[in-house]
């Protein structure tokens, strides 16, 4: 299973990628969307420079198996939404961390990156 070092994590499954202009971007780790299966439809629920709060539901991914929530890691305005997963949203199951994103955020409280688990903290929460 594909864990990236340089990338941090949340308990609910998500990765974020901290660019050199400080903004997040956001999407599913590849076993979320393992558990997932096949997604066949992505819903982001705000619009670009919206205002986001850390733990918020932001949108949901729904996949053959069931329907699950996607939410958000840091507090901040939503910078980015990548329509393409809504035409192709095989990317998230092909490339989740690079074609695959869902969202890029501005964080307002930086603080929250500190929360997020490194890939060793998230390879014993998934028990791999």
């Amino acid at each position: 299973m594909n864990i990236p070092e340089d990338l941090k994590y949340t308990k609910d499954h998500e990765w974020v990628r901290i660019d050199s202009d400080g903004v997040a971007e956001i999407g599913i780790t590849e076993y979320a969307q393992g558990e997932l299966g096949d997604i066949i439809y992505v819903g982001i629920e705000y619009s670009i420079d919206g205002d986001v709060a850390k733990g918020e539901e932001i949108g949901t991914i729904e996949a053959v198996k069931t329907v699950a929530q996607i939410y958000s890691p840091v507090t901040g305005k939503i910078q980015d939404i990548n329509i393409d997963v809504n035409d192709s949203p095989n990317d998230i199951n092909t490339d989740p961390y690079g074609k695959g994103w869902l969202v890029k955020i501005t964080p307002t409280k930086p603080e929250d990156l500190n929360e997020l688990m490194d890939a060793n903290a998230y390879k014993a929460l998934i028990g791999s």
